[in-house]
């Protein structure tokens, strides 16, 4: 089976679209969104529609959308769509439609992790300390907001896949934008789209186990992070 994941889309419709572009999600192929759809970029509502449309023609299941911490925020009642933080949601309930009531729904239903094969999918990441007992470990935020990103071996026998922390940051380089792999267990995915203007594709083989980023000129094998190349 061959799995497409992408993370943190932060309202870019036209990133998104291009790094849409490189997904075949025929046969049982599928794609795996890890959260952040919204706030920072102007189109924030059309990368929500996008991704519903997207379900709406092949299902939940072919087309799975985790949650982020942003989707938290705006169904906790600390952010809306438009705006990144505020005080009290009822500041912006004069302007609150039932289009923004659907996006809210439709958020609230997003699950916060998905396991597929040997890999672990989710916004964020797990209780890793707690090895294969990680499910029951991990708390909600974690999934959704743990920082900084943990690298190293996991010893819960699967790979992780995560975005939330930009790239850059972990691989400690301004200007790596890529998909960060550590070697061990975590791949890395959230490659800061208001700034690089690109939202990686990552690419899984879960018969080989081997991972890829999907470009327009062909699929590059992901190889471990080295500040060297």
């Amino acid at each position: 089976m061959i799995l497409y994941a992408m993370s943190d889309i932060h309202g870019c419709l036209s990133e998104f679209l291009y790094a849409l572009s490189l997904v075949d999600l025929s046969g049982t192929n599928k794609l795996i969104l890890l959260g952040d759809y919204i706030h920072y970029g102007d189109e924030s509502h059309g990368v929500l529609d996008k991704i519903m449309e997207l379900q709406d023609q092949y299902g939940n299941e072919k087309v799975v959308a985790i949650m982020g911490n942003h989707e938290e925020m705006v169904i906790s009642g600390y952010s809306s769509i438009e705006e990144m933080v505020i005080s009290s949601y009822s500041s912006t309930s004069d302007r609150k439609t039932i289009r923004d009531e659907i996006y809210e729904n439709w958020m609230s239903n997003l699950p916060l992790y998905h396991v597929e094969d040997d890999f672990l999918f989710c916004h964020a990441g797990i209780e890793e300390e707690a090895g294969e007992e990680w499910e029951w470990a991990t708390g909600d935020l974690i999934y959704t907001g743990k920082y900084p990103a943990q690298i190293g071996k996991f010893d819960g026998g699967m790979m992780i896949v995560a975005g939330h922390v930009g790239t850059s940051g972990i691989a400690d380089d301004p200007q790596f934008h890529g998909i960060y792999y550590d070697g061990l267990s975590h791949y890395y995915i959230d490659g800061t789209v208001i700034e690089s203007r690109n939202i990686p594709v990552l690419k899984v083989d879960t018969e080989t186990k081997q991972c890829y980023t999907v470009t327009e000129h062909g699929d590059l094998p992901v190889y471990p992070y080295d500040p060297e190349w």
